[in-house]
């Protein structure tokens, strides 16, 4: 596969158009997306936003304070990504969970000391196949109790991969949970862009690579045929597209592997909407071979003036200050436990 792909496809009702046709991606009225994991906790910071929600405030204002007293306790951080995700509109409103996490039992230990219910979560999507973002799938199937329930996948999630260490061995990732693992849950595979709920999100399928410095996972590595073959491209990296009504595209990533820069693009492309008023999730700028293009990526976003910027996971302290320093009243550092209210 070319690493300048363009093409994109629209599916609808498991369909797919012609190529190059633009997804008709509805406007929602509101999304509230909660972080059930990430790798830092921050529970005293003030935030210049008004959207976004401390836990122990979100907490107070929607729970019964006897509730507060025997059930609420602060959730922990992990290098793990995993948020949840709900939309609205005047009919109805959905909800997703935007991976699950690297641990076992994490994000549905965090859910219940927020006092999340995983049972209203209609879909799971899952951004790509690394362990810190899967790895509690199993369980957070188990406490949701809904049989049938979607799991969004792409085929390239169930390849055996890892990484080269610096001495030339290879470090190999836990293995994909198999479809027997994940009953009554099912998977449901496209590597295409994949509309949801009456057309109000988008899971953006495979990401074209335009840009000339975002060089994939060099040290990335799938094993095939007897042998490990270079798969620095992780091409089941997806994202999440949401566009709010009066304000424009929510883009959520889980690592960015493609990119957050070409996640962006290809959020606007294929729905023709240019106004991006938020961009959050894993950038991956951190290591020694992605911080090379923290420069050109922070020059691209300010170039794209969202309103918000959410750096997390891997994005890196490197990163996250190169960010702020050019977009201090745009920037969020995210705690586990935050809400934002779009």
């Amino acid at each position: 596969m070319s690493s300048n792909k363009l093409l994109w496809w629209k599916v609808v009702k498991g369909k797919k158009l012609k190529m190059g046709h633009r997804v008709a991606l509805k406007e929602v009225d509101g999304v509230e997306i909660t972080s059930l994991m990430d790798n830092t906790v921050d529970f005293f910071s003030t935030y210049p936003n008004k959207e976004v929600h401390k836990v122990r405030e979100w907490t107070r204002k929607r729970m019964e304070l006897e509730w507060i007293k025997k059930h609420f306790s602060l959730p922990f951080a992990e290098h793990g990504f995993s948020l949840l995700i709900k939309i609205f509109s005047q009919e109805n409103q959905h909800t997703i969970l935007f991976d699950t996490g690297l641990s076992p039992n994490g994000v549905v230990t965090n859910a219940l000391r927020m006092g999340i219910d995983l049972a209203d979560v209609e879909c799971i999507v899952l951004s790509h196949g690394h362990y810190d973002h899967y790895g509690g799938l199993v369980n957070v199937l188990k406490a949701s109790n809904r049989k049938d329930l979607p799991i969004i996948v792409h085929d390239d999630m169930f390849k055996t991969r890892g990484v080269i260490n610096p001495d030339g061995s290879m470090r190999e990732f836990p293995r994909f949970p198999s479809e027997d693992q994940v009953a009554p849950g099912r998977y449901l595979r496209t590597k295409q862009p994949y509309l949801l709920f009456e057309d109000k999100i988008i899971v953006s399928g495979e990401i074209p690579r335009i840009t000339d410095f975002e060089k994939g996972v060099l040290r990335h590595f799938s094993f095939s045929e007897g042998r490990w073959f270079p798969d620095p491209w992780i091409w089941d990296d997806r994202a999440i597209i949401i566009n709010v009504k009066n304000k424009g595209l929510i883009i959520i990533s889980g690592c960015a592997h493609a990119g957050i820069v070409n996640t962006t693009f290809f959020g606007q492309q294929i729905t023709g909407v240019t106004k991006v008023y938020a961009i959050m999730g894993g950038f991956h700028l951190a290591g020694k071979n992605c911080e090379s293009r923290i420069s050109n990526t922070v020059e691209k976003l300010q170039q794209l003036n969202p309103e918000i910027i959410v750096p997390m996971h891997c994005t890196g302290w490197r990163g996250k200050n190169a960010i702020f320093q050019e977009m201090p009243q745009k920037v969020i550092d995210n705690s586990v436990g935050n809400l934002y209210c779009f």
